[in-house]
C-alpha cells in the first residue's frame, strides 16, 4: 500500500511538471508569435465644434481580423517627435490655371514648422522630377514651385509617378508624406482592356464587337496604394483640372478622382475637391491639412505576422467621444523569427 502511494505520489509530481512545462511552452510560444510594428495615425473629431480627446495606449483599440492587439506606445507627433517629410508633388498635366493655386502652397509652405522638411517635385512621363529635394529652408522651397507644363502624352501616369517616388525614397524614423495635386488621369494605362497599353513593338488587341472601350479607373492605383501602406507613406491629395479636352471630360475626370481618392483614404490621408472644378482657393483644404499633422501620433502594437512578411490588415479605433482616427487600411508586419 506504501509502495502504491508514493508511486501514485510520483506519477501526479510528473504530471504537474509536465503541465508546468507546458504552459510555460505555450507562453513562450504565444511570446513569439507577435511583431513590434510602426504606423502613423491622425487623431479626427466627428466633429470640427468639439475637442477632440488624446489618445493613449488605454483608449487606443487595434485589431488584425478577430484578435485584440496588444498596443504598446502612442505618441503624439510634437516637440522632439514632430519630424515630418512633406512632398509636394504636382502633376505636370494639369491646366496652368492652377497657377492662381499656388500662392496658397508657398503660404502653406511658410507656414510649416521648423521641423517640417519640404520637398517639391513635378509628375511626368511615368516618372518625377525634383525641383527641390528635402530642405528646412520653406523660402527656398517655394521657389521651387512653376507652373505645370500643361500638356500630356500617353506614356504619363501619376500612379506611377507617385510608386516611382516613394520607391526612392529612403526610409526614416519620421512622418513620410505626400500632398498630390493632380486630377489622377491616367493615359498610359487608364482605358478598359480593349485599349490597354501595349509596349513598343506590339500590335494593340483588335476590337470586337464583345470589347468594352468605356474608360476605367486605372488598375496602377491599386498598386500605388498598397506600395504606399507598404512603405507607410500618407497621401493627401488636392483635385486640380486636366490640361485639354480630356480635362473636360466629365467621365473621366470622375475616374481620376476615384483613382486619387481611393490612395488618399487607404493610405490614411485626405482627399479634397470642388466637384470637377478647380477651387479658387487651396487655402480652406491646406488650412485643414494642417490641422491634421497637428494632430498625428505615432503608433506602437504588437501583430500576428502571417507565414511571410507582408501587409496585414488593421482597424484602428478608439470608444473615446468624438474621436475619428484616420489611419492607413494595412500595416507591414514581417515575419516571425
Amino acid at each position: 500500500m506504501k509502495t502504491y502511494k508514493v508511486s501514485l505520489g510520483l506519477f501526479a509530481t510528473i504530471c504537474a511538471l509536465a503541465l508546468t512545462a507546458l504552459v510555460a511552452h505555450s507562453q513562450q510560444k504565444a511570446a513569439l508569435s507577435t511583431v513590434l510594428v510602426h504606423m502613423v495615425i491622425t487623431d479626427q473629431g466627428f466633429s470640427d465644434n468639439g475637442d477632440v480627446p488624446a489618445l493613449s495606449p488605454q483608449n487606443t483599440k487595434v485589431k488584425q481580423g478577430e484578435n485584440a492587439l496588444k498596443v504598446t506606445q502612442v505618441i503624439p507627433a510634437q516637440g522632439n517627435n514632430a519630424g515630418l517629410q512633406l512632398f509636394i508633388l504636382i502633376d505636370d498635366t494639369v491646366d496652368t490655371s492652377i497657377g492662381s493655386n499656388l500662392n496658397d502652397i508657398r503660404d502653406f509652405i511658410n507656414a510649416q514648422p521648423a521641423t517640417t522638411l519640404i520637398g517639391v517635385a513635378y509628375m511626368s512621363n511615368a516618372t518625377f522630377r525634383i525641383t527641390q529635394n528635402f530642405t528646412d529652408d520653406h523660402a527656398l522651397a517655394t521657389k521651387a514651385l512653376r507652373l505645370p507644363l500643361g500638356r500630356l502624352s500617353t506614356m504619363d501616369s501619376p500612379y506611377l509617378s507617385l510608386i516611382s517616388l516613394v520607391k526612392s525614397w529612403p526610409q526614416q524614423k519620421v512622418r513620410r508624406e505626400v500632398l498630390m495635386i493632380s486630377d489622377g488621369m491616367d493615359p498610359m494605362r487608364g482605358r478598359s482592356s480593349s485599349s490597354a497599353y501595349t509596349s513598343p513593338g506590339r500590335r494593340a488587341p483588335a476590337l470586337s464587337s464583345q470589347n468594352n472601350t468605356m474608360a476605367s479607373m486605372s488598375p496602377d492605383a491599386d498598386s500605388a496604394s498598397r506600395i504606399c501602406q507598404r512603405y507607410g507613406v500618407i497621401v493627401h491629395s488636392i483635385y486640380a483640372t486636366g490640361a485639354g479636352r480630356r480635362g473636360r471630360n466629365a467621365w473621366e475626370a470622375q475616374l481620376g478622382q476615384s483613382g486619387i481618392a481611393k490612395i488618399t483614404d487607404e493610405t490614411g490621408g485626405e482627399y479634397y475637391s470642388l466637384g470637377i472644378s478647380n477651387a479658387v482657393s487651396f487655402k480652406p483644404y491646406l488650412d485643414r491639412l494642417q490641422k491634421i499633422f497637428g494632430s498625428q501620433y505615432y503608433l506602437e502594437f504588437q501583430a500576428v505576422p502571417g507565414k511571410k512578411e507582408g501587409l496585414q490588415r488593421v482597424d484602428i479605433s478608439s470608444e473615446v467621444a468624438n474621436a475619428d482616427i484616420a489611419s492607413a487600411d494595412n500595416v507591414w508586419v514581417g515575419a516571425n523569427q
